[in-house]
């Protein structure tokens, strides 16, 4: 369960990383906490 909703807000991420929206709203931030949060999660799940 939680394996498919950490991949579901990554994919949400980075679609929004990829058009801009991130950049607009200036929370481009959430990028690189999601670059972090890669490691924990592939060797916790």
């Amino acid at each position: 369960m939680w394996f498919v909703l950490y991949y579901i807000v990554a994919i949400v991420v980075m679609v929004m990383h990829f058009t801009g929206l991130l950049a607009r709203y200036n929370i481009e931030w959430l990028m690189l906490v999601l670059a972090v949060t890669v490691f924990p999660a592939v060797i916790y799940l």
